[in-house]
């Protein structure tokens, strides 16, 4: 099966995509293109995969660069391959040759670019990270580099929808205190649960931000399993582990 890579048009020309679990080598409940090293997949499986995106984005394997994800605001600028993941949620450059990544499995991948300046950044962001602060500080550490807000587009690609996402009370009372506006991304659910906006609360996020345009691609992760993983639906299922989706960008 081939590699099925969602593109934006508001990205175009910079070469990226956000993959979906079709075209890898993994089987089981990881069956697909499973990229996730932190997964329980065989290692050598999840090599080739990777390998898989990196031929897509027209780079060497060892320049598909990532971070170890840990839902925080740190960001890292990078300039060339490194051998041991640092422990963020973001990462941007300006060096040519790098692939931009990061892992998902119902959070926002949101990758960015700003081409007159050469600038591009991919973000994780989940809950924690989209209301602490992470998209907003991936624009600061590209506008370090040179990019300037209004000349950046951030897209979002394939996160859990507000359907699938329900939350229970104390979930909500975290964003109220943050600010008693982000009520309106939280509608009724069952008895005291409600359903969160994580799409639309990232995109609020990163047009506070500044940046001159965002969207989400509108894939939801959870209603799809023929094309995404998902943490929530594997939860639902009680398996005992997940696949991690990969999104990419490069100059």
């Amino acid at each position: 099966m081939t590699l099925e890579i969602l593109t934006s048009d508001a990205l175009t020309p910079l070469r990226h995509g956000f993959f979906t679990r079709h075209g890898g080598a993994s089987s089981g409940v990881f069956a697909g293109l499973n990229c996730g090293t932190g997964s329980s997949d065989q290692t050598d499986v999840v090599t080739i995969n990777r390998t898989r995106v990196a031929d897509a984005m027209g780079v060497p394997a060892q320049n598909l660069l990532g971070v170890h994800q840990i839902h925080s605001t740190d960001v890292v600028t990078v300039t060339e391959p490194v051998q041991e993941k640092p422990r963020a949620d973001a990462l941007v450059t300006k060096t040519p040759g790098l692939a931009l990544s990061v892992l998902t499995a119902d959070c926002q991948p949101v990758l960015f670019s700003d081409p007159t300046a050469g600038v591009i950044g991919a973000a994780h962001a989940g809950w924690r990270g989209a209301l602490d602060g992470i998209l907003s500080a991936t624009v600061d550490a590209m506008v370090a580099l040179g990019a300037t807000r209004e000349g950046i587009t951030a897209v979002i690609g394939p996160s859990i929808s507000q359907t699938a996402y329900e939350v229970g009370p104390e979930f909500i009372d975290a964003f109220l205190a943050e600010d008693p506006e982000y009520a309106r991304y939280f509608a009724q659910g069952t008895g005291d649960k409600m359903q969160f906006d994580l799409p639309g609360f990232g995109l609020n996020r990163l047009r506070a931000a500044g940046v001159g345009h965002a969207e989400w691609t509108r894939h939801c992760t959870y209603s799809d399993p023929n094309r995404f993983y998902s943490y929530r639906r594997t939860t639902h299922a009680k398996e005992a582990d997940y696949g991690r989706l990969i999104a990419a960008i490069t100059l």
